[in-house]
């Protein structure tokens, strides 16, 4: 059980018979009257946002939450194939589960799994990954002075903006937070 002052952000609760993960807190004391918490939680099942306001010393229950490291092997018709990296079992997890994280997944690249009640409800990829780039207009020499940027096809489909002198063939870092190009990697 969590009590209100253990509250924090990224803390997962269960309220409902659901996970949810503390999105935004704040520790209310009114001069008049009982201190109370106001937040903002993400439901970890549906992604819907809600607001909900606790007493203080009110206590919530710990989700069944487990996540374990897993390493990406392959897609099938059942859904994306993934073995857990510390007692090597299979597991399959849907592609409504993956969404779009699938463009990050390249083989035998390690991510982890959220399972919850032993149901996999989710996916967390490093900050920063390396693609290599499969398609791309070509780079004109000179093209390193102004911001303007284009379009990048890489390996598993993701679309990048990249700068004018990258060009394809070349292997990029991109910051799987918000998609966004980071550098150029030297082989």
């Amino acid at each position: 059980m969590y009590s209100t002052s253990e509250f924090r952000n990224g803390l997962k609760i269960e309220l409902d018979d659901a996970p949810f993960e503390i999105v935004y807190f704040q520790a209310v004391n009114p001069g008049k009257g009982a201190a109370f918490t106001r937040t903002k939680l993400k439901n970890l099942l549906n992604g819907n946002v809600i607001e909900r306001t606790f007493k203080s010393g009110e206590k919530v229950r710990k989700p069944d939450l487990e996540e374990h490291q897993m390493q990406y092997l392959y897609r099938d018709e059942s859904g994306y194939m993934f073995m857990n990296t510390e007692n090597y079992e299979q597991e399959s997890i849907p592609a409504d589960i993956v969404g779009d994280d699938k463009d990050f997944l390249i083989e035998n690249a390690e991510v982890n799994v959220l399972f919850y009640r032993g149901r996999p409800m989710g996916l967390s990829f490093p900050f920063h990954m390396v693609f290599t780039i499969t398609h791309c207009e070509p780079g004109v020499r000179g093209d390193t002075a102004t911001g303007t940027t284009k379009p990048a096809t890489c390996e598993t489909g993701l679309v990048v903006q990249v700068p004018l002198f990258v060009n394809e063939g070349e292997r990029i870092k991109v910051d799987t937070r918000s998609r966004a190009y980071i550098e150029r990697v030297n082989r």
